[in-house]
């Protein structure tokens, strides 16, 4: 790719001229397509052979949630969810990223209601109707993970619930389509929250997306609120995580005494949506789709 000029269609593709465009952000970042740019420090670019066992993984990952969708409904223990995930994750050559990952009790994360990320299975936990459901899935496949959730809703949510489920998913898919080459990082998190507002909801600030590949947590970590400009432009072969979760409330959050489970600070409903991303010299994969 040449270096752009300043009265140059824009790389992004939204017709303006570079100069009315991208090119001062690119100037800030150093991103400035067609020159010689390195991604910042402690960020890895993924070869095609790691993005393929990433991919490999991404695949697996998927199909654990597809299982657990077949599977899922009035009268489920969170407990049980714990044990489908684990049986076929095994099964299948993988292992449950999440078990004694820094202590944490189990092979899935089942958060329910108000609970916004990290909930532990339970046996005692049984899903009734109008409950909404967080399944996160990470798995470990050949060296490489694979990291993605989704909700479920157990028969009929009411209005509410039902609309943050799907702004939720929305807000997954508008950070996505901010995935591109040389695009700002701080892109993602302005489109999100301006959807989640837009729709009388929150974004939750305390915890966000992050690089994945032959470690569960790389950098750099992926903001899903509006924090400006981060000066960290995308390079093709950055693998991370989006996974936007938007509360009905406010977006401040509350951990509880298993140092695991993070709530809503008001009691409010919260859900999140979350996929693997990989930036390519077009746009992104997803690896988890």
């Amino acid at each position: 790719m040449r270096k752009l000029l300043r009265n140059d269609l824009c790389w992004c593709g939204s017709g303006l001229k570079y100069k009315k465009c991208h090119m001062d952000s690119d100037l800030a970042s150093g991103a400035v397509p067609g020159g010689k740019v390195k991604p910042p420090r402690g960020i890895k670019i993924k070869t095609p052979g790691e993005i393929e066992g990433l991919r490999k993984c991404g695949s697996l990952t998927r199909d654990i949630l597809d299982l657990v969708g077949l599977r899922i409904g009035e009268g489920v223990s969170t407990e049980e969810i714990n044990s489908w995930v684990h049986e076929y994750t095994v099964k299948n050559g993988a292992i449950p990223a999440t078990l004694n990952y820094n202590g944490y009790p189990k092979s899935v994360c089942t958060s329910i209601n108000n609970v916004i990320c990290h909930g532990i299975p339970d046996p005692s936990e049984i899903l009734k109707k109008g409950d909404i459901i967080n399944v996160d899935v990470t798995c470990i496949l050949d060296g490489y993970y694979g990291d993605a959730s989704r909700m479920y809703i157990i028969g009929k949510a009411d209005k509410e619930a039902a609309k943050l489920v799907r702004v939720a998913k929305e807000c997954l898919y508008l950070g996505i389509d901010q995935v591109k080459p040389y695009n700002d990082f701080g892109m993602i998190g302005k489109v999100i929250e301006a959807h989640a507002s837009a729709n009388g909801f929150s974004v939750v600030r305390d915890y966000g997306g992050h690089g994945i590949g032959t470690k569960f947590h790389e950098e750099p970590h992926v903001h899903h609120y509006d924090a400006g400009f981060r000066g960290i432009p995308m390079f093709p072969g950055m693998v991370f995580t989006i996974e936007p979760m938007i509360n009905a409330g406010r977006y401040e959050t509350k951990l509880l005494k298993d140092n695991w489970t993070a709530v809503t600070a008001d009691g409010s409903l919260s859900a999140q949506w979350e996929h693997t991303i990989c930036v390519t010299d077009e746009g992104f994969e997803i690896l988890t789709g």
